[in-house]
């Protein structure tokens, strides 16, 4: 590496890195706009149907959004978070400067959008030095969601949550049946927990006829003498003024939860004025955790 190729990959990191110190401080209060997301953890969201390997492609670099293993080492612009990294990235920047042929990136796809599995480095050149495409070698994971570029976790969590709520509502028909649209959730996977209470209450609803009734009927029953009036519950102790970020729906789903172990534990008599009660004092937050939670995941804006 001769001295002015030393000297360009050194500024070219330090500009780099200024500029993930600046986008540090400007997302200070909301740490979801710095973060580069994990493969694992979108994944494990996703739940990708089965992998296939796609090959050599030429992939935009602004749909590189995340890593596998480096998540931690570059903000979401993939810049360089630490100046640990210097060494290396400047290895590849002057690569790049002297015309170096560097072999492919290896990239995760999903949900149209990509991850790298190797050459977070290269990528993070490429980002800073503003090339819009990379080669690359492709393994596709299936889904049926698709992403957009620039999404946080947060997006991503409520993406998936609106997802979830589109194929419940149109498998079971449960607004047409309700006409209530305001089954909503804050974490994913609770339409399948609703499914399931529905499925336990027309099992049990059967279990005292002798025909079996349709899923249609049994869904309308457990709305009607279920969810209805766990709902009357919530609004009479004011539940969603104590927990302002969770649903109505939320609650529901803790408070059957609370519920079905107090009747396991004390019998069928268990009332549910009285599990409600019970899990709002132990699950009520204390001002002090209130305000680390705050804290962490900042003010709504």
């Amino acid at each position: 590496m001769n001295d002015y190729v030393k000297i360009q990959a050194g500024e070219d990191f330090a500009r780099a890195r200024n500029k993930a110190l600046l986008n540090e401080i400007q997302n200070f209060m909301n740490p979801d706009k710095r973060r580069l997301l994990s493969f694992h953890d979108v994944k494990q969201i996703l739940r990708p149907k089965n992998e296939v390997y796609a090959g050599m492609q030429t992939v935009p670099i602004d749909r590189i959004v995340g890593s596998e293993g480096r998540y931690q080492d570059f903000d979401r612009h993939f810049l360089p978070r630490t100046s640990n990294l210097r060494q290396r990235w400047e290895r590849v920047d002057a690569a790049r400067l002297t015309d170096v042929i560097l072999p492919p990136i290896q990239l995760y796809e999903i949900g149209g959008l990509y991850f790298v599995r190797d050459g977070n480095h290269r990528v993070s050149v490429a980002k800073a030095q503003g090339v819009e495409f990379i080669d690359a070698e492709v393994i596709s994971l299936q889904s049926e969601i698709k992403l957009r570029s620039g999404i946080t976790a947060d997006k991503l969590l409520s993406e998936i949550i609106k997802y979830e709520k589109r194929v419940f509502y149109a498998e079971t028909d449960f607004g047409d049946l309700t006409d209530y649209w305001d089954l909503d959730f804050t974490t994913p996977g609770q339409y399948d927990v609703i499914y399931n209470h529905i499925l336990v209450h027309k099992y049990f609803i059967n279990s005292t006829v002798e025909t079996e009734i349709p899923f249609s009927d049994a869904l309308v029953s457990w709305y009607r003498n279920v969810y209805l009036p766990v709902m009357q519950v919530i609004k009479k102790y004011r539940l969603n003024r104590k927990f302002r970020r969770r649903t109505s729906s939320d609650l529901y789903v803790w408070i059957i939860k609370q519920w079905d172990d107090l009747k396991r534990k004390y019998g069928l008599d268990y009332s549910l004025d009285r599990a409600t009660l019970d899990w709002t004092k132990r699950e009520r937050p204390g001002i002090v955790a209130t305000l680390r939670a705050w804290l962490k995941r900042g003010p709504k804006t």
